[in-house]
């Protein structure tokens, strides 16, 4: 009887141990279980260099949400890139998403300028105003060959 017992409680205590690491790994791996607090929406960007999916999109410097995605539209040849927002963040219409960099050379993420519009992007929204990455390279040969006008 007391055999019985004692496995049970080794059992009880694998069965904590697999939930435990279960929950970590999804945590740590930031996987959502049923989908999440957030919603969808899109941008299209003449060029995104630089930018990686699960850059951060930020408004007023505080971080909103995440890069899902980066995909090249061969109808218009833009990129479109797929947002997720946290839900408790409205963003007017007519708001105008950047790629900015943070730092000299740092990563690359979308900044959101608020709008004035009382109508809000909800699932699936498109952001249709929007400004691409600076080319520094493009701004540097321009410079040293003459090419920018003083």
């Amino acid at each position: 009887m007391k055999k019985y017992s004692q496995e049970t409680v080794v059992g009880i205590f694998v069965l904590i141990g697999i939930l435990c690491v279960a929950y970590l790994t999804i945590k740590l791996g930031k996987m959502e279980l049923l989908g999440g607090d957030y919603y969808h929406i899109s941008a299209s960007f003449d060029n995104v260099a630089g930018l990686k999916p699960d850059s951060s999109v930020q408004m007023a410097g505080v971080e909103i949400g995440r890069v899902e995605s980066i995909e090249l539209d061969t109808k218009d040849y833009v990129a479109v890139v797929k947002m997720k927002i946290r839900k408790n963040v409205p963003i007017q219409e007519d708001a105008i998403a950047s790629v900015k960099t943070s730092g000299l050379i740092g990563d690359k993420y979308i900044s959101i300028q608020p709008g004035g519009s009382e109508e809000l992007l909800g699932e699936g929204g498109i952001i249709t105003d929007t400004e691409s990455a600076i080319d520094i390279e493009s701004l540097i040969s321009k410079y040293v060959f003459g090419s920018v006008k003083k």
